[in-house]
């Protein structure tokens, strides 16, 4: 979040290489959603995790969802494709999940909040609204290995 992230060969890009290979081959507790385009491949993106908490009288599951890597190629900017992935993450939170919170922290580098409706467990059976249609081809898909 607004660290300089050093060269193609900076070593911490190997190590988050196999961490998401890993995470990709495991079920359940992670998912990866992107959009892509046929010239420049995968432009955007949006991942989350599941992680185990204590259960609560809001969260009866204890499981809590992690909102990360929401990035969008600087070159495909403000054309909708990281809020049509984060929509898809949110509807695999909603239902494919116990999750009752989800958590997104960003980089204070934004020029603008995103528009996010509150999300409580109450709110997440309702389908997400895009905010801008999402130029076609480029589809949220899951990622793989």
């Amino acid at each position: 979040m607004g660290v300089d992230v050093g060269g193609q060969d900076a070593s911490w890009r190997r190590a988050a290489e196999e961490w998401f290979v890993q995470r990709l081959h495991e079920k359940g507790d992670f998912a990866a959603f992107v959009a892509d385009e046929p010239e420049l491949g995968v432009v955007s993106s949006a991942v989350g995790t599941c992680d185990r908490h204590a259960p609560g009288p809001a969260n009866l599951s204890g499981l809590h969802g992690h909102v990360f890597n929401i990035s969008t190629d600087p070159r495909r900017r403000r054309l909708g494709y990281a809020r049509a992935c984060l929509d898809v993450l949110l509807a695999w939170y909603r239902d494919e999940t116990d999750v009752g919170v989800i958590n997104l922290n960003a980089t204070p580098r934004r020029p603008e909040p995103l528009p996010l409706p509150r999300l409580r467990r109450p709110a997440l059976p309702r389908p997400p609204t895009p905010v801008a249609p999402v130029p076609q081809p480029a589809r949220p898909q899951p990622a793989r290995p």
